[in-house]
C-alpha cells in the first residue's frame, strides 16, 4: 500500500470549507428564532404516515467484491480487528465472512465480469460511498484541549501498516467536534473511522420510530465457547 500521507494544511481547509455547506443546509430549515420552522417537521411527520412498524432489528452485514479474499481478509483482521468466522457449506464459491462490532462484512472474490460499482481508486474524498465505525469516546482533557485517544490509536495503527489516510475535524463551531479518518482497503472501498457519537441524534418527526439494534450473537458465542472448554 501506500506510504501514509499526513494531514496538510491544504487539506485542513479543504475540509473546513466543506462543513459550512452542510451547516447552511441545516439553517434553511430553521426560522429566524433558532427554533424548527413548524412546517418542516410537519412535512416529515407525514413521511412517515403509511409506514408500518418494520421487523427489523440492526444491520446485519455488508457485502464486498474483491480482487483478493486473503489479502481483503488480512486488511480487515489487522487495521480493524474483524475475526474470521464460518461460512454455511452451501456457499461453494470463493468468499470469507468476518464479524465483529455487531455487524459482519462478507467477501466474494470478483471476476471480470463482477465489478464494484461503489469504488473509487483515486483520491480519498468523504463524499465517496463509504462505511464508518464508530470509536469509543475516551476522552481526557490536556493544556485546555480535549483529545481523543481512541482516535489517536487508530491513527497510529493505520501508520504502522502503511495505510494512507485523510484526517480532519468538523462541527467544531457548533461545540460538538467530529473527528474522522478516511483510508480504503485493498479494492479502493473507503472507511471511515469517527467520534459521531458526539453529535446529537435528532429524529425528523419520528422520535417513537428509533429502534437501538440489538446484539444476537454474543449468547451463543459464550455458549460454543463453553461447550469447547468441556470437550
Amino acid at each position: 500500500m501506500a506510504g501514509c500521507r499526513r494531514p496538510t494544511t491544504e487539506m485542513g481547509e479543504v475540509c473546513k470549507r466543506v462543513a459550512p455547506s452542510v451547516r447552511e443546509e441545516e439553517e434553511e430549515e430553521e426560522n429566524g428564532d433558532g427554533g424548527v420552522d413548524p412546517a418542516a417537521e410537519s412535512s416529515s411527520a407525514k413521511l412517515y404516515e403509511d409506514v408500518p412498524e418494520m421487523p427489523l432489528m440492526a444491520l446485519n452485514h455488508i457485502s464486498r467484491l474483491c480482487k483478493s479474499v486473503d489479502a481483503s481478509v488480512r486488511f480487515y483482521v489487522k487495521a480493524l480487528g474483524f475475526v474470521l468466522i464460518h461460512r454455511p457449506p452451501a456457499l461453494d464459491f470463493n468468499g470469507a465472512w468476518l464479524f465483529n462490532y455487531g455487524v459482519g462484512i462478507h467477501l466474494v472474490q470478483r471476476d471480470d465480469a463482477r465489478r464494484a460499482p461503489d469504488v473509487n481508486p483515486g483520491d480519498l474524498d468523504p463524499m465517496d460511498n463509504h462505511i464508518s465505525f464508530q470509536v469509543r469516546t475516551f476522552v481526557h482533557i490536556s493544556n485546555s484541549t480535549m483529545q481523543c485517544e481512541d482516535m489517536e490509536m487508530m491513527e497510529k495503527r493505520l501508520n504502522e501498516m502503511g495505510i494512507e489516510y485523510m484526517k480532519r475535524t468538523i462541527n467544531e463551531e457548533e461545540g460538538s467536534p467530529i473527528d474522522q479518518l478516511f483510508f480504503k482497503d485493498p479494492d479502493g472501498f473507503m472507511i471511515e473511522i469517527c467520534n459521531c457519537e458526539n453529535l446529537e441524534l435528532v429524529p425528523a418527526g419520528a422520535l417513537g420510530r428509533l429502534r437501538l439494534p440489538r446484539d444476537r450473537h454474543n449468547p451463543p458465542l459464550r455458549m460454543a465457547a463453553a461447550g469447547n472448554d468441556e470437550a
